[in-house]
Protein backbone atom coordinates (compact mmCIF):
# COMPACT_ATOMS: atom_id res chain seq x y z
CA UNK A 1 0.00 0.00 0.00
CA UNK A 2 1.41 3.42 -0.63
CA UNK A 3 1.68 6.19 1.62
CA UNK A 4 -0.89 8.12 -0.17
CA UNK A 5 -3.22 5.48 0.74
CA UNK A 6 -2.01 4.48 4.54
CA UNK A 7 -2.16 8.09 5.53
CA UNK A 8 -6.44 8.79 5.06
CA UNK A 9 -6.69 5.28 6.72
CA UNK A 10 -4.09 6.35 9.43
CA UNK A 11 -5.71 9.53 10.12
CA UNK A 12 -9.25 7.90 9.85
CA UNK A 13 -8.25 5.21 12.69
CA UNK A 14 -6.43 7.89 14.77
CA UNK A 15 -10.33 9.83 14.72
CA UNK A 16 -12.62 6.69 15.47
CA UNK A 17 -9.65 6.27 18.34
CA UNK A 18 -10.46 9.85 20.25
CA UNK A 19 -14.07 9.36 19.09
CA UNK A 20 -14.49 6.11 21.10
CA UNK A 21 -12.48 6.57 23.68
CA UNK A 22 -14.02 9.67 24.39
CA UNK A 23 -17.50 7.93 24.13
CA UNK A 24 -15.80 5.53 26.71
CA UNK A 25 -15.05 8.10 29.36
CA UNK A 26 -17.76 10.40 29.20
CA UNK A 27 -20.12 7.36 29.54
CA UNK A 28 -18.17 6.04 32.27
CA UNK A 29 -17.67 9.39 34.66
CA UNK A 30 -21.63 10.03 33.73
CA UNK A 31 -23.12 10.26 37.18
CA UNK A 32 -25.90 12.23 39.02
CA UNK A 33 -28.26 12.13 42.06
CA UNK A 34 -31.01 13.34 42.91
CA UNK A 35 -33.36 13.38 46.02
CA UNK A 36 -37.02 12.88 45.60
CA UNK A 37 -39.36 13.17 48.40
CA UNK A 38 -36.69 13.10 51.13
CA UNK A 39 -34.96 10.04 48.90
CA UNK A 40 -31.93 9.75 47.28
CA UNK A 41 -31.26 7.81 44.05
CA UNK A 42 -28.18 8.08 41.67
CA UNK A 43 -28.28 7.84 38.08
CA UNK A 44 -25.16 5.73 36.35
CA UNK A 45 -24.08 4.03 33.68
CA UNK A 46 -24.28 0.73 35.90
CA UNK A 47 -27.38 0.98 36.47
CA UNK A 48 -28.86 -0.14 32.66
CA UNK A 49 -27.05 -2.95 30.56
CA UNK A 50 -27.39 -0.57 27.78
CA UNK A 51 -25.05 2.03 28.96
CA UNK A 52 -22.57 -0.58 30.08
CA UNK A 53 -22.71 -2.68 26.62
CA UNK A 54 -22.18 0.86 25.00
CA UNK A 55 -19.12 1.26 27.51
CA UNK A 56 -17.94 -2.14 26.61
CA UNK A 57 -18.19 -1.59 22.75
CA UNK A 58 -16.55 1.64 22.27
CA UNK A 59 -13.76 0.14 24.66
CA UNK A 60 -13.05 -2.53 22.29
CA UNK A 61 -13.65 0.03 19.62
CA UNK A 62 -10.86 1.86 20.99
CA UNK A 63 -8.39 -0.60 21.81
CA UNK A 64 -9.30 -2.16 17.86
CA UNK A 65 -8.32 1.10 16.72
CA UNK A 66 -5.17 1.21 18.72
CA UNK A 67 -3.60 -1.92 17.69
CA UNK A 68 -4.99 -1.23 13.81
CA UNK A 69 -2.81 2.34 14.49
CA UNK A 70 0.63 0.00 14.53
CA UNK A 71 -0.32 -2.75 12.60
CA UNK A 72 1.58 -3.28 9.61
CA UNK A 73 -0.40 -2.23 6.43
CA UNK A 74 1.58 -4.17 3.89
CA UNK A 75 0.23 -7.41 5.94
CA UNK A 76 -1.60 -10.17 3.75
CA UNK A 77 -4.51 -10.05 6.36
CA UNK A 78 -6.42 -7.87 4.31
CA UNK A 79 -9.41 -9.71 4.02
CA UNK A 80 -9.49 -10.11 8.36
CA UNK A 81 -9.38 -6.52 9.00
CA UNK A 82 -11.85 -5.47 5.98
CA UNK A 83 -14.35 -8.32 8.51
CA UNK A 84 -13.12 -6.52 11.54
CA UNK A 85 -13.69 -3.24 10.16
CA UNK A 86 -17.26 -4.18 9.55
CA UNK A 87 -17.94 -5.71 12.91
CA UNK A 88 -16.75 -2.70 15.01
CA UNK A 89 -18.94 -0.69 12.96
CA UNK A 90 -22.06 -3.18 13.23
CA UNK A 91 -21.01 -3.69 17.07
CA UNK A 92 -21.10 0.14 17.54
CA UNK A 93 -24.44 0.65 15.21
CA UNK A 94 -25.87 -1.66 17.60
CA UNK A 95 -24.98 -0.33 21.04
CA UNK A 96 -25.84 3.33 19.60
CA UNK A 97 -29.38 2.29 18.74
CA UNK A 98 -29.97 0.29 22.32
CA UNK A 99 -28.63 3.41 23.85
CA UNK A 100 -30.95 6.19 22.26
CA UNK A 101 -34.10 3.66 23.15
CA UNK A 102 -33.15 3.87 26.37
CA UNK A 103 -32.02 7.46 26.17
CA UNK A 104 -35.23 8.73 24.85
CA UNK A 105 -37.51 6.84 27.40
CA UNK A 106 -35.46 8.67 30.01
CA UNK A 107 -35.66 11.98 28.03
CA UNK A 108 -39.47 11.27 27.19
CA UNK A 109 -41.06 8.26 29.42
CA UNK A 110 -43.18 5.92 28.09
CA UNK A 111 -46.83 6.97 29.11
CA UNK A 112 -48.07 3.46 28.06
CA UNK A 113 -45.72 1.77 30.03
CA UNK A 114 -46.54 3.89 33.07
CA UNK A 115 -42.60 5.21 33.37
CA UNK A 116 -41.71 8.73 33.77
CA UNK A 117 -38.83 10.45 32.36
CA UNK A 118 -35.83 11.20 34.79
CA UNK A 119 -33.84 13.74 32.75
CA UNK A 120 -36.33 16.62 34.61
CA UNK A 121 -34.30 15.13 37.77
CA UNK A 122 -30.82 14.08 36.87
CA UNK A 123 -30.23 16.17 33.88
CA UNK A 124 -26.06 16.24 34.03
CA UNK A 125 -26.23 12.34 33.75
CA UNK A 126 -28.94 12.82 30.97
CA UNK A 127 -26.22 15.62 29.54
CA UNK A 128 -23.64 13.00 29.61
CA UNK A 129 -25.14 10.08 28.11
CA UNK A 130 -26.12 12.86 25.28
CA UNK A 131 -22.40 13.93 24.71
CA UNK A 132 -21.52 10.12 24.76
CA UNK A 133 -23.81 9.25 22.24
CA UNK A 134 -22.65 11.80 19.52
CA UNK A 135 -19.14 10.98 20.30
CA UNK A 136 -20.30 7.29 19.96
CA UNK A 137 -22.07 7.98 16.85
CA UNK A 138 -19.17 10.10 15.48
CA UNK A 139 -16.72 6.70 16.04
CA UNK A 140 -19.73 4.97 14.09
CA UNK A 141 -19.47 7.35 11.09
CA UNK A 142 -15.80 7.54 10.80
CA UNK A 143 -15.37 3.28 11.31
CA UNK A 144 -18.02 3.07 8.32
CA UNK A 145 -15.87 5.80 6.08
CA UNK A 146 -12.86 3.38 7.10
CA UNK A 147 -14.85 -0.07 6.08
CA UNK A 148 -15.88 1.89 2.99
CA UNK A 149 -12.09 2.85 1.69
CA UNK A 150 -10.73 -0.44 2.81
CA UNK A 151 -13.04 -2.13 0.93
CA UNK A 152 -12.14 -0.05 -1.91
CA UNK A 153 -8.58 -0.52 -1.55
CA UNK A 154 -9.54 -4.42 -1.62
CA UNK A 155 -11.38 -4.11 -4.50
CA UNK A 156 -8.92 -2.30 -6.03
CA UNK A 157 -6.32 -4.23 -5.52
CA UNK A 158 -8.44 -7.83 -6.70
CA UNK A 159 -9.22 -5.79 -9.88
CA UNK A 160 -5.19 -4.90 -10.19
CA UNK A 161 -4.73 -8.77 -9.95
CA UNK A 162 -7.18 -10.25 -12.68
Amino acid sequence: MTLAKRIPIFLLRLLALGAAVTATVITVTSKDTAQVLNMKFEAKYTNSPTFKYFALINAIASGYSLIMLFFPSKSSCGHLILVFDLIMVLLLDSSISACLAIGQVGKKGNGHAGWLPICGQVPKFCDHVTGALIAGFLAAIIYFLIFLYSLHNFLNLFNLKS
